[in-house]
């Protein structure tokens, strides 16, 4: 398989900011943009993840990445994280709203206070995060403002009625935002990732069913790394895709 993949000049000296950053697709996204020169900064609220990451890319030839710990369901402390990036490393171009968590519940066994928690945790945060990075982008010229959504709304998936709900939501807001925030030069879109072969993922819910299930329903028969979820995040970054906008970008090896 070709292993060759893109380079992006524009990416240089770019600030890029990724919620959710300490571990997984949000860590491969750390690890790829700051391979590629950008001064990147990520929020989690995995300190210790988060410590490990920023020490394994200390050596890189690139500034280390700044992290600030935040748990984005406090919009007052996310908001002030953002502002915190603008003024110590600099004016934000991209935005990745990744932060999010699962938890499977029926549709009947949600209690009021477990859905507020799904949509604060996946969706709140993703509008309040726009409009803190709203005013940097405008200063610079324009933005990138990637959210991510997830396949489990469209594929009708069992026990995921709060995270669904959510992760649909952030489709709906994400064309909102491109239309109104189009007038800025600032495009948002968002990413559909597959099953993704997270560490996490790997060790607690990849059993051989599981994985079976998935290559009798994928087109592509291989499981999706996180990695290649970055790939995506980085193209939507660069100027390569300027006029790409209001947009789901399924990364699913043909699971939907």
């Amino acid at each position: 398989m070709n292993t060759n993949y893109a380079t992006y000049p524009s990416l240089r000296d770019r600030v890029v900011l990724i919620t959710g950053g300490a571990a997984g697709i949000g860590a491969a996204m750390v690890e790829a943009f700051h391979a590629q020169g950008a001064k990147v900064a990520f929020l989690d609220i995995d300190e210790q993840s988060a410590i490990f990451l920023k020490e394994s890319l200390s050596k890189s030839k690139w500034p280390e990445p700044y992290f600030l710990k935040c748990d984005v369901r406090n919009i007052e402390t996310l908001q002030k994280c953002i502002s915190n990036v603008s003024k110590q490393v600099g004016k934000i171009h991209t935005l990745i709203n990744n932060a999010g968590g699962t938890e499977r519940l029926s549709a009947n066994e949600i209690t009021l206070d477990k859905w507020e928690n799904f949509q604060s945790l996946n969706l709140r945060h993703v509008l309040f995060a726009s409009q803190a990075v709203f005013p940097d982008m405008c200063e610079i010229g324009g933005g990138s403002i990637i959210n991510f959504t997830s396949p489990t709304f469209r594929r009708r998936t069992k026990g995921w009625a709060g995270y669904a709900a959510a992760k649909s939501g952030i489709e709906g807001l994400s064309r909102i935002l491109a239309r109104e925030y189009g007038e800025a030069s600032i495009r948002v879109n968002s990413i559909m990732p597959g099953w993704t072969a997270t560490e996490h993922h790997k060790k607690h819910f990849l059993t051989p069913e599981v994985e079976a299930d998935l290559m009798s329903v994928q087109c592509l028969k291989q499981l999706v790394l996180p990695e290649d979820i970055a790939r995506i995040a980085m193209f939507l970054s660069s100027d390569d895709s300027q006029f790409m906008t209001a947009q789901v970008y399924k990364a699913d090896a043909g699971l939907v």
